[in-house]
């Protein structure tokens, strides 16, 4: 339970627009002064809610948002008092389990729901992006699970972990140990704690990095397999150093692109010598499985 607090509700276009609100929020507000949470709303746009122990400035509040999401967005936010109650308990009661080949990803009100021939794993909404029920996530557990009826990768990445969906699910299945990376410190708080949620702390290792500069990457490179669930830009300019992290015969799973940009992703890593087995369209978005040379 949680005292009675003021709520700021935006929604926003998409996953991206909703980082930019948060991004630029986060730095206006002190921890102690606000809370976030993003939630993807059936339609596929995004819901961020800004919690308040007291009275926000409302009018500032309309500007920060105004600066990172136009004014349109920001005249459309609305303002009330939640009264006592777990508000993130009931806003994830309309969240389903989201089923793909041997993963079910839920939350905890499901937990008692997977069927035991099923690998649950369950993720709870928070600041970080990526609760299992975009087209996205699932697109990435299906070639996932494609590819651990063949192989059984050794060295595994997930870059940009959000969560740590896609993470976890690897640890899981291989009972093997992963590296999770993100270049929010948010996103990577999070992935620690669902990987601990779900028993695979141990196998999981989240650390904050942007794109392959830490130096962990080559430590524990290079990867028999990639998890990179981001955005279609930094997945074509993150081709050329990808590639320099993989193994021979490497496996890579890419999404978080609209199909329609799926071509001049394919492309980029063409040029790299990875060529693309199986392309995955859900709800208008592509996952890709690509293999390196040997």
């Amino acid at each position: 339970m949680t005292p009675s607090t003021h709520r700021a509700s935006i929604t926003l276009s998409d996953e991206l627009a909703a980082k930019r609100a948060v991004d630029a929020l986060s730095e206006a507000f002190f921890e102690e002064e606000a809370a976030f949470a993003a939630f993807e709303r059936p339609d596929g746009r995004w819901d961020v809610a800004v919690l308040f122990a007291e009275a926000p400035d409302q009018q500032l509040l309309r500007e920060l948002v105004g600066q990172a999401a136009g004014p349109d967005i920001a005249a459309a936010i609305a303002f009330d008092t939640i009264e006592a109650k777990d508000w993130v308990k009931a806003s994830l009661e309309d969240l389903i389990p989201v089923p793909a080949g041997r993963f079910i990803v839920h939350g905890q009100h499901d937990r008692q729901r997977i069927p035991p021939n099923k690998l649950g794993i369950e993720i709870e909404a928070a600041l970080a992006f990526g609760t299992g029920h975009h087209g996205t996530t699932r697109g990435c557990l299906l070639l996932l699970d494609h590819v651990l009826k063949a192989r059984r990768p050794r060295r595994v990445l997930d870059l940009g972990t959000g969560t740590g969906v896609l993470a976890i699910a690897a640890a899981r299945a291989r009972h093997g140990k992963v590296l999770a990376s993100d270049i929010d410190p948010a996103s990577v708080h999070v992935a620690k704690e669902n990987a601990r949620l779900n028993l695979s702390g141990h196998l999981v290792e989240v650390i904050r990095a942007t794109g392959f500069a830490a130096p962990q990457f080559a430590k524990e490179g290079p990867f028999d397999l990639v998890l990179a669930n981001i955005l279609a830009n930094p997945l074509r300019q993150l081709a050329g150093p990808m590639a320099r992290h993989l193994a021979p015969s490497a496996l890579v799973i890419l999404s978080g692109l609209l199909s329609h940009q799926a071509p001049a992703v394919i492309a980029a890593y063409r040029a790299r010598g990875l060529v693309p087995l199986r392309h995955l369209k859900i709800e208008g978005w592509s996952s890709l499985l690509l293999r390196a040379a040997k």
